[in-house]
């Protein structure tokens, strides 16, 4: 396993990350067995991040994972980001709603403290430009959740504050540039790295504006998610998650998966999409870890293995940058 420094925090963490979201499955409607047997098989394998949420699976994934690593001895530091989503009806003080969420989180997680607690919500100008979106002014006004997120590092409960980026470009440049949070995790990957790296190609849909390049001038640290776009990029059906979310709808879903078929064609046989859309994003020098859905030991070796090929070639990338191109021409078939 290789590890990267997460931005200015001054940790090493594992280049691949464990995702318990829902899109896997695992942690939020496994079998507690299983559970254990996969993040002891992580564990040993190097990997020292494991991120949740209190969404996830209504809390099921957070109590999992907290029952999982309870059984599992190590002297490595394993390190546990947890999130909060707030549903907002018109509250102005919005700190006894995050406090509320993250002790609830933390009983289930059964841990003392997390090493990064992280706002769920979008960042847009206006709540609920999109989905449960939330304001700037949310996040950092004298009520919002930075002031209740410092109150429980304060305690000693968290050590440090995340973002998500999904939203508005504007709007969360706005809570990026204020030097206060230590992460953002973001949607990258090879048929959409706009959160990173410029590109007005048609088929990167959403354009998620480049806000990347401010969070690396700020010293974030990146966590790259949705690295096969959901499981797009792997050829794979809609997850049930995917069926059912508000933020990554299954239209999106449904055109990732035609632009990966028609990637795969391109590249031709020889190509594993799984290790070069991995490789695309590890690739990325200011991105600190890749957070994956992994669901059985197999993923992680698998994923493990990819990592360590290291970057792809000059030709390799020179190779997909042209087959990435020939998205936005239209199909032979």
């Amino acid at each position: 396993m290789r590890y990267r420094p997460l931005g200015s925090t001054g940790l090493q963490i594992s280049e691949i990350s464990f995702g318990a979201g829902p899109v896997s499955g695992l942690m939020t409607d496994g079998l507690p067995e299983i559970q254990r047997n996969v993040v002891a098989h992580a564990i040993r394998s190097g990997i020292n991040w494991f991120d949740t949420a209190a969404g996830y699976g209504n809390g099921r994934s957070e109590a999992n994972l907290g029952s999982a690593l309870k059984s599992i001895e190590t002297t490595q530091p394993i390190h546990v980001a947890t999130k909060v989503r707030l549903m907002l009806h018109g509250e102005t003080d919005l700190r006894p709603l995050v406090i509320e969420s993250f002790r609830a989180s933390l009983q289930r997680l059964q841990l003392p403290k997390v090493t990064l607690l992280q706002v769920h919500n979008s960042i847009t100008r206006h709540r609920d430009d999109e989905p449960t979106s939330i304001t700037p002014e949310d996040v950092l006004g004298p009520q919002g959740m930075l002031t209740a997120m410092e109150e429980l590092r304060a305690e000693g409960l968290v050590d440090h504050f995340g973002l998500t980026g999904i939203g508005q470009a504007d709007a969360l440049r706005t809570v990026v540039h204020t030097g206060r949070f230590a992460t953002i995790q973001a949607p990258l990957h090879v048929l959409n790295p706009t959160a990173l790296i410029d590109a007005a190609a048609p088929h990167c849909t959403p354009n998620y504006g480049g806000f990347l390049h401010d969070a690396a001038s700020m010293g974030m640290g990146i966590m790259a998610i949705r690295v096969f776009a959901g499981g797009a990029l792997l050829d794979a059906p809609p997850s049930a998650h995917t069926l059912k979310t508000l933020f990554f709808p299954l239209d999106l879903y449904q055109r990732d998966r035609a632009h990966a078929l028609r990637l795969a064609q391109s590249l031709g046989d020889g190509v594993s999409m799984s290790q070069w859309a991995l490789r695309f994003v590890l690739n990325q020098r200011e991105v600190s870890s890749c957070l994956l859905g992994l669901a059985t030991p197999d993923q992680i070796n698998t994923a493990i293995r990819n990592s360590e090929l290291g970057p792809l070639s000059e030709t390799d990338r020179n190779r997909l940058a042209v087959a990435i191109e020939s998205l936005d021409r239209p199909s032979a078939l």
